[in-house]
């Protein structure tokens, strides 16, 4: 009746977002071993090379646990708002940012997302998603009940994790969010803005 939903967002990436930095690839490898005695059912993840060579060093650590590709565990804008949903004093910041990503079938896939990924299950169930900000983003604030818009400004480092439970007994819980303890300080808060690493 229980599923365990872990998120991460992939390993720190080249510049050309062709693969993973030598750094993204350690913080993968320890994210790993942290997650090396889950109970994972599966573990699901974008299309994208730094995503799926980041689940290549992970399931090192979880042999026998299947890997899925799923779109819906894509990089992919999973809702624009209106700016009339957005508080007047931020509206035209946000939908500026989100004028540099191309337009394209998002709220699809993050509804999509929403279906594979969440929701309490029969039995209990341990997965993981190796995805990108933005979706964990969504997922945050569609466990919390916040508004559409809120995904924004809910950012992710590289091999952080994220945990959410979902039961039929209680309401969606956030039980970790964006946690670094299994990384060294000098490969935490990438993926930040250097303002943003605390």
């Amino acid at each position: 009746m229980t599923r365990y939903l872990y998120l991460t967002r992939h390993g720190e990436a080249t510049p050309d977002e062709s693969g993973l930095t030598p750094a993204g690839r350690r913080q993968a490898t320890l994210l790993g071993e942290r997650l090396r005695d889950v109970p994972f059912s599966a573990v699901h993840h974008g299309p994208l090379p730094r995503a799926a060579q980041t689940v290549g060093l992970i399931s090192e650590h979880l042999p026998g646990v299947p890997v899925r590709v799923s779109e819906a565990a894509g990089d992919y804008v999973p809702y624009v708002p209106a700016a009339g949903e957005l508080p007047p004093e931020h509206a035209g910041r946000l939908l500026g940012f989100l004028d540099q990503f191309p337009d394209g079938d998002g709220s699809r896939l993050a509804r999509e997302a929403e279906e594979l990924f969440t929701g309490p299950v029969e039995g209990t169930r341990h997965d993981l998603v190796v995805t990108h900000n933005f979706l964990i983003g969504w997922l945050v604030r569609a466990a919390l009940d916040a508004p559409d818009w809120r995904w924004l400004g809910l950012n992710h480092g590289n091999a952080a994790l994220t945990v959410i439970r979902y039961g039929r007994d209680r309401p969606s819980s956030v039980l970790l969010y964006n946690d670094m303890g299994h990384l060294p300080a000098e490969l935490r808060w990438t993926g930040f803005p250097p303002e943003l690493r605390l």
